[in-house]
């Protein structure tokens, strides 16, 4: 997740408007997502802003480190990474 944030934040703007950043905000919001679902079941996840193209890059960082805290075993860490892994792929980065 930091490598993917990283690459973002190296990559051009040009690249970031092609859907890099789309696709980041995307997985941003997902990890979000799995991390409210974890820490407030049985309520309705409030859903990420876009806080535009240049922030993609620290929305995933924020909403990784917060999942990984409080993700329960491998499996989970497996699948939060196959997430980020499929998302850098489509990002393009």
């Amino acid at each position: 997740m930091d490598h993917f944030a990283d690459r973002l934040r190296a990559a051009p703007q040009s690249r970031l408007q092609r859907g890099g950043a789309a696709e980041a905000l995307a997985l941003a919001r997902e990890l979000a997502r799995r991390t409210q679902l974890v820490e407030e079941p049985g309520t309705e996840p409030r859903r990420m802003p876009d806080a535009g193209m240049f922030a993609a890059a620290d929305q995933i960082t924020v909403a990784g480190h917060d999942l990984a805290l409080v993700l329960k075993d491998e499996e989970e860490v497996e699948e939060a990474v196959r997430l980020v892994e499929e998302a850098r792929e489509r990002a393009g980065v």
